[in-house]
């Protein structure tokens, strides 16, 4: 689960701050010195347990107490037990969120863990997946399992507009929308949820050079050229009768794609178990994935997501918790980890896994993992993007044009960002 764009929670700093000086000192009650408590996230908080007793074994003595969180209250119960001093020794976090939790302190700094590791490197990781968890220099969670945005398309649909191959450009991907429409080999050429994703109009944005904020992100930069050039090409899509405009009444994608609803849509690694599950056996070889199309063959970028895993900063039982992290992060663990969940390992050796090596739809998003980059690192980022999507839905329905979209983003993200540059003026 991609944890960019899926959760928008709202924190007032101030008041979580006030919220933890009042709480301080009424955390947990005392517990035993040898166990860890591990706060895990949905489905793979269900299935870590699987690998704990390996770990005990190794490690005599040590116990560790895996609690499941679910997605939809992660975020808040985290900030909770920040607030009452009470946060778990380690923790599973959402690489999006990592910038908002460092910044009240609550992360240990993981550089001289990471110094004096004999199994952890920087190299062993996707080089954008690792960069989502470092600010200012210092690392502050390791990247557990890994996601990002490829392109899902019918491979029949495709070859019956002449195409062979994916599309690899704008242009191309424009030409080949095209012929499907006007050839009538099916609906739409692409699928863009737009009433509730944000992703795709980002990674366009960036895929132009837009940096999204701007002047050390204390201001929106939405009426930059490139981020409105980007949009723009967005919107053709939906002006040219490329993709449904309304997308909320596309109820199982899964479904449009096999009823030629449309031929491409972007999706995560988790839609690969959908598509094995879902398609019939007479569509099991005409259904592939694909980096996503980009301005240029140098720009075919997409987002880093996925969660890492983070020390609390108060916890004291950091050498037991990082031995945990190095075990998690073993790639045969993480192989494993893998088998039981389908969340995409951050180790790169363990993609040689043959539950990997040999997934043919697993190769694209190992390619797009190459050439991931993150959202800007700071905590207001979850309110920006769900102003992104509610603006640019707008254009796709034709209610606002991309300059009076992009004009109302920068003033929306220059109020919401009002805190941030009080407090760096105010930072003395």
């Amino acid at each position: 689960m991609n944890a960019s764009g899926l959760h928008n929670r709202k924190v007032n700093v101030f008041v979580v701050t006030l919220w933890g000086i009042a709480l301080a000192g009424s955390g947990c009650a005392s517990r035993p010195d040898s166990e860890v408590v591990f706060w895990a996230l949905g489905v793979e908080g269900e299935q870590v347990a699987k690998l704990i007793p390996a770990f005990e074994q190794r490690n005599p003595g040590v116990l560790v107490r895996v609690q499941m969180i679910p997605w939809n209250a992660a975020h808040e119960k985290l900030l909770t037990a920040y607030a009452s001093n009470s946060l778990p020794d380690l923790f599973q976090i959402g690489n999006t969120w990592v910038p908002e939790f460092q910044m009240l302190d609550a992360l240990e700094n993981l550089n001289p863990w990471l110094a004096r590791s004999s199994t952890l490197r920087e190299t062993s990781y996707f080089r954008g997946i690792w960069n989502t968890n470092v600010i200012d220099s210092s690392l502050y969670g390791v990247p557990w399992y890994v996601d990002t945005k490829v392109l899902f398309y019918r491979k029949d649909l495709l070859a019956a507009a002449g195409y062979l191959r994916p599309p690899e450009t704008w242009n191309e991907w424009f030409d080949v929308c095209r012929k499907i429409v006007d050839r009538r080999i099916a609906e739409y050429g692409v699928f863009f949820s737009t009433n509730n994703e944000w992703v795709p109009q980002v990674v366009l944005a960036l895929q132009n050079g837009s940096a999204l904020l701007k002047e050390n992100n204390m201001y929106g930069d939405f009426s930059d050229p490139r981020f409105r050039d980007a949009m723009h090409t967005f919107q053709r899509f939906f002006t040219e009768g490329l993709a449904p405009v309304k997308t909320a009444q596309v109820v199982n994608i899964y479904q449009g794609m096999k009823d030629r609803a449309f031929a491409m849509f972007i999706s995560g690694p988790w839609s690969i178990g959908e598509f094995q599950k879902r398609m019939p056996d007479s569509l099991k070889d005409f259904w592939m994935t694909a980096p996503l199309p980009g301005p240029d063959l140098d720009m075919r970028i997409s987002l880093a997501g996925g969660a890492s895993l983070a020390i609390s900063r108060t916890s004291s039982r950091k050498t037991k918790v990082w031995k945990l992290i190095e075990y998690l992060s073993e790639p045969d663990v993480q192989a494993e980890f893998y088998r039981v969940t389908g969340d995409l390992p951050a180790r790169i050796e363990a993609w040689n896994s043959p539950l990997l090596a040999n997934n043919r739809y697993a190769a694209a998003f190992f390619e797009q993992l190459t050439r991931v980059v993150a959202t800007p690192k700071i905590p207001e980022w979850e309110q920006i993007a769900q102003k992104v999507r509610e603006l640019t839905e707008l254009i796709t329905m034709g209610t606002m044009s991309v300059d009076n979209a992009t004009a109302e983003l920068d003033r929306a993200v220059n109020l919401i960002l009002e805190k941030r540059r009080w407090m760096a003026a105010h930072a003395h």
